[in-house]
């Protein structure tokens, strides 16, 4: 893969300010005092609120106490998705720290997935992990590892500061034959609120049949072409991955190799422009 070294370390860095608060129904007679932590992007909610819980489990009846959940301005918050995936599609452009409300009872069944542990998390990941291979390399890379170095990607994630022990081993799933020019597919997802869908995922080569080089623009022609406007159009839709708007000529091979999330899928959120 083409090493631009700042980019991935920028991307793992990343982070939110975020300020919990219990919702106001589940405050026992103590008041709850906000917590704040900066949450990192590339990560899971809860593989991150541990100390989130603690503190909230001070002020809440034992006998209230059911799974923790979240939710931002009404809508619960899928833990499977990655934290700023969450943040961009939903709160993308409100001002920091990032208002997350707590649960711990009235658990949404119909909208998120039960996270009994982080066995539950390590699944998810490492299911999504060998999705994403089986698009750019028909599963061999992934299926060529030992469980260590299956374990090292997960303990690369749970630890924030991990970022050259994760990318020792992860640079193995972004490399390709040269001669080939990229990936066999994209492992995308495009997200949208204004949707019912959870996402958008379908075959993509990051090169046409003739040998040109893909780019994003090409991959929102034919995925949502709303989001492409036309020279005298007002812009209609934002296009955002890590809390950025890249070109659309920007390759998409490159965007692959550089702006996806350790899962090894590239999540696209797009959110409809705001208005001035």
């Amino acid at each position: 893969m083409a090493d631009d070294k700042d980019v991935l370390r920028d991307v793992w860095f990343g982070r939110i300010p975020t300020c919990f608060t219990l919702y106001p129904d589940e405050v026992t007679e103590r008041e709850a005092e906000p917590f704040y932590l900066l949450l990192p992007r590339v990560s899971y909610l809860t593989l991150v609120t541990d100390k989130v819980k603690k503190h909230f489990l001070k002020v809440v009846k034992t006998e209230d106490v059911g799974e923790m959940w979240f939710e931002y301005e009404g809508t619960p918050l899928k833990w499977h998705y990655p934290i700023g995936v969450l943040f961009d599609l939903h709160a993308s452009n409100t001002a920091l720290p990032w208002s997350v409300t707590v649960h711990f009872k009235a658990f949404p069944e119909r909208d998120i997935l039960h996270c009994s542990s982080s066995s539950v998390i390590e699944a998810h990941f490492m299911s999504s992990i060998k999705e994403a291979d089986a698009l750019k390399h028909k599963g061999q890379v992934i299926n060529d590892m030992q469980k260590k170095d299956h374990k090292q990607l997960w303990m690369g994630l749970q630890n924030a500061d991990k970022f050259d022990q994760f990318w020792a081993m992860n640079r193995k799933l972004m490399e390709y034959p040269t001669e080939e020019g990229g990936f066999r597919y994209i492992p995308f997802r495009i997200y949208q609120t204004m949707s019912d869908r959870p996402f958008i995922q379908k075959l993509f080569r990051p090169v046409s049949p003739e040998g040109h080089v893909l780019t994003l623009g090409d991959l929102l022609k034919e995925m949502f072409p709303a989001a492409i406007c036309q020279d005298d159009e007002p812009k209609k839709y934002q296009v955002v991955i890590h809390g950025i708007e890249p070109l659309f000529e920007t390759p998409i091979q490159w965007l692959s190799e550089h702006l996806s999330h350790p899962d090894n899928f590239l999540h696209i959120c797009i959110i409809p422009s705001p208005s001035d």
